[in-house]
């Protein structure tokens, strides 16, 4: 083939892929939507590989339903090690080279906070999982982060409501000595003593998160001689506390109110040391009779040939909620989805939830009941839904609570 015929081989070709162009005949696949997703995978994997389970089932569902405005969702996901100064790196590698389209994620609540601070100084629209602080949407609260799960103001207001009922009047309290321990306590103790002016707190234990020193916590509570204990402990640092505190007989006649404890993630490791009778928070999927969580249940055990933990919940509705948002900005332009998430109605297999437009909180509740130990293992029993819109201040009063609100 001469030059002549190549260049007008080249030139036939290029007329061909314009037409098809101008045809609207598709020339490739469609760009992918990136997310990018931060959260902390090596530091507490109980809760987080259930979480990226339940946001992959997530977005195979809505790839396989035709992704959003046409295009596939991608997650770019990064492990923040459960460190501020990681989860910034993280995000900002996202954003600037993996040119991200927003943020999500992230399980701690000072890496939240973190997190958050970088997606307002960069105008990047950040949809914070779990992180339980109340800083997250009120005292310092930004215009492009939401937050999904029931935050600690929630699930203290869930469980005050309980302990409420009980005749003990001295309390003390145990949490781990970081943002979400001091808020969930400050929270609790404040709920509480509107509902029982005759509450006195006797005691507090701050142990380090994750290092929990379970001995000298007990003898220092037991020597208070409260009637009741607050406990804000997860994780390993729960089945220390658990275990001591059994042997000792810190909880023997006495009551316990629990964050957090009934989730499988943290109740499953007991098994048969599980304690009972404590008023906790979690996730009981083993007794949720809805239409909604019958399909999400079936869906993630024929996918992973394993039960669900509420880690599986938070991440699947993560999923959900950034396609919801997306379609309704109609765009990934971060005013556009700050604009769409205000309002926005998803639906979950708790049934369907609304990210508030005067504080970015979403209404997603918790399960409240009690734990127990049937045939040898940790179950929460006796519980209940309580709609987190139930929980929180009225719009107008949330809004206040932020910054130049």
């Amino acid at each position: 083939m001469t030059r002549i015929q190549l260049s007008r081989a080249v030139l036939a070709a290029l007329g061909i892929v314009a037409g098809m162009a101008a045809a609207g005949a598709p020339v490739r696949a469609a760009e992918s939507i990136r997310v990018g997703e931060v959260n902390s995978y090596s530091a507490l994997p109980a809760f987080t590989e259930p979480y990226r389970k339940g946001w992959q089932l997530a977005l195979d569902e809505v790839n396989a339903a035709g992704g959003v405005l046409g295009r596939p969702l991608e997650f770019v996901s990064r492990d923040d090690a459960g460190k501020p100064a990681d989860a910034l790196n993280a995000v900002n590698e996202l954003v600037t080279r993996e040119e991200v389209a927003l943020v999500a994620g992230t399980f701690f609540s000072h890496v939240g906070l973190a997190v958050a601070d970088y997606a307002a100084r960069r105008e990047v629209f950040f949809l914070a999982a779990e992180p339980l602080t109340d800083a997250l949407v009120w005292s310092k609260g930004n215009d492009v982060t939401f937050r999904l799960r029931p935050s600690n103001h929630m699930q203290a207001a869930m469980l005050a409501e309980e302990a409420a009922k009980l005749p003990a009047k001295r309390w003390a309290t145990i949490a781990p000595n970081y943002e979400y321990g001091q808020s969930a306590v400050a929270e609790f103790r404040k709920l509480l003593s509107e509902k029982r002016p005759d509450i006195e707190w006797v005691a507090e234990q701050w142990p380090p998160q994750g290092k929990i020193d379970a001995g000298p916590v007990v003898q220092a509570i037991a020597a208070a001689g409260p009637e009741a204990i607050l406990n804000v402990t997860f994780g390993p640092d729960l089945v220390k506390l658990v275990r001591e505190g059994t042997t000792r007989g810190l909880f023997k006649d006495r009551s316990v109110v629990s964050f957090l404890t009934g989730e499988p993630e943290y109740l499953d490791p007991l098994g048969a040391e599980a304690p009972e009778g404590w008023i906790v928070t979690g996730y009981p999927w083993y007794a949720i009779d809805t239409p909604e969580h019958k399909a999400f249940l079936e869906a993630y055990q024929a996918r992973w040939n394993d039960h669900p933990r509420l880690g599986s919940i938070v991440g699947y509705v993560t999923v959900k909620s950034i396609a919801a948002i997306i379609a309704r900005a109609k765009s990934t332009d971060t005013a556009a989805l700050v604009e769409a998430a205000k309002g926005v109605t998803v639906d979950t297999p708790f049934g369907p939830i609304t990210y508030r437009a005067a504080d970015h909180q979403s209404t997603l509740g918790a399960f409240v009941g009690r734990t127990a130990v049937v045939d040898g293992k940790g179950r929460m029993v006796d519980a209940v839904y309580r709609n987190g819109a139930d929980y929180l201040p009225a719009e107008a009063d949330a809004a206040k609570l932020r910054p130049g609100g």
